[in-house]
């Protein structure tokens, strides 16, 4: 399996893996499927803001895809990231999340970013699981703040320190 940087040529892939998880999990919370022209507009800005998207691709079939950006777009939050990370139905359970989230970490932490941030459904174990093995610590539940297929959700925030900085 290879894992490298996005192109425009892997939005197909990336746009079904989107929708999958929009439509079967409660991983992304949005209630409508993304088309082909939101999946571009949101690699552009991507792009645009230097922020990484990887592909974890074998055999060229596409595994798994996974980003970072910033957590809040205000200027006192800019050594903080936010990531996502998605892998394919059939490739779950794998380690290709491991994978994508170690490339990213290496990314942030070379980009200099101090804290990455990570936003998990609550009841999403194998997910928790995946990030406290990789260092991040749950520094909060948020209860009932969003909702999906009818019931509300439950968010959890982790957090790993990426350096040991004492200042920006």
């Amino acid at each position: 399996m290879e894992v490298r940087d996005a192109s425009v040529d892997d939005l197909p892939g990336i746009l079904a893996i989107f929708n999958e998880v929009i439509a079967n999990s409660t991983a992304i919370w949005f209630d409508t499927l993304e088309n082909l022209e939101g999946r571009r507009q949101w690699f552009e800005a991507r792009q645009t803001r230097g922020f990484p998207i990887l592909v974890a691709v074998e055999a060229g079939d596409m595994l798994g895809y996974s980003t970072f950006g910033d957590f809040r777009a205000w200027h006192g939050y800019r050594h903080t990231v936010e990531h996502s990370i998605y892998v394919r139905a059939d490739s779950r359970r794998a380690g290709i999340g491991r994978i994508l989230l170690s490339a990213l970490i290496e990314r942030a932490t070379a980009s200099r970013a101090h804290v990455m941030v990570g936003a998990i459904e609550a009841s999403n174990h194998a997910s928790l699981a995946l990030h406290m093995g990789l260092g991040f610590k749950e520094v909060a539940r948020m209860p009932e703040v969003g909702c999906k297929f009818g019931r509300w959700l439950d968010l959890v925030l982790v957090q790993r320190l990426l350096d040991s900085r004492k200042t920006p």
